[in-house]
């Protein structure tokens, strides 16, 4: 792939997209991870008016300190750049204590996990609107289009996607190009919904390497019978994921009335 040149036609699209959208600039969302911190960056290279915002939720003090750390690289680098910190983490709490008590679950786990990157969508649109912004979505190729690992009108609710046709290893390698802090580069992938230390990887059972590949042997057609070992596996854990997610990967569907009818 050759980065520079990936990096200049991410940035002419950003800048075309929102002259023609007539806004006034880009907020993303500041986690301490490679996604969001090479989002930002092509979006300060517009030159455009870019919000970073970080909403720490129950936040691991170490993806809230590499989140700091970029914004502040990004800062002096970019004049163009603005930061906000909302904290979070006592809105959540209210959440929790309106809604029905129930008994502690994986599946609750998840849907308050899912509520967490909800909030934090609900909290980058409030900054959009006061600013006449659009929200930049984090998301890259392998998740938001193989695995789906993403939160369904959370993460997942934005306005545009400018990594969203890059693979994780690819995100990385304009990464560099880009300058991201070496903390970011090197750090483990992680959603950081859970108020702990799992990463990516331990939530889905593969690498984004594995994943990619999987991805790949997919989109040429083959099936789990052509695989053996931990290649069947990860294909097993891609395929399984894509299916059970389609409802986030495809468009919405709609019930579509004959003319008859109307």
């Amino acid at each position: 792939m050759n980065a520079e040149k990936v990096v200049e036609h991410i940035v002419s699209w950003l800048k075309e997209y929102a002259t023609k959208a007539k806004v006034n600039g880009f907020v993303i969302g500041i986690s301490g991870g490679i996604d969001s911190a090479v989002t930002s960056t092509l979006c300060a290279k517009t030159g455009f008016p870019t919000l970073c915002v970080e909403m720490p939720i129950h936040q691991g003090e170490n993806q809230v300190l590499r989140g700091k750390e970029h914004i502040k690289q990004l800062k002096n680098r970019f004049k163009n750049v603005t930061s906000i910190e909302v904290n979070l983490t006592s809105t959540f709490e209210d959440f929790k204590n309106v809604v029905p008590s129930i008994k502690e679950t994986a599946t609750v786990n998840l849907s308050l996990a899912n509520t967490r990157a909800r909030l934090r969508m609900t909290t980058l649109y409030y900054f959009a609107g006061l600013n006449g912004y659009l929200v930049a979505g984090t998301g890259n190729k392998v998740e938001d289009f193989g695995v789906g690992f993403f939160t369904k009108y959370g993460d997942g609710g934005v306005d545009l996607s400018p990594i969203a046709d890059l693979m994780k290893s690819e995100v990385y390698q304009i990464a560099s190009i880009l300058k991201v802090p070496k903390s970011i580069q090197k750090a483990k992938p992680t959603d950081g919904l859970f108020g702990d230390s799992r990463t990516d990887e331990d939530q889905i059972g593969a690498t984004y390497d594995e994943l990619e590949w999987a991805m790949q042997q997919a989109e040429k057609g083959k099936k789990i019978s052509d695989f053996n070992g931990r290649q069947k596996e990860v294909f097993i854990i891609f395929s399984k994921r894509n299916i059970a997610n389609k409802h986030k990967i495809n468009p919405i569907p709609i019930c579509e009335i004959p003319k008859a009818y109307k």
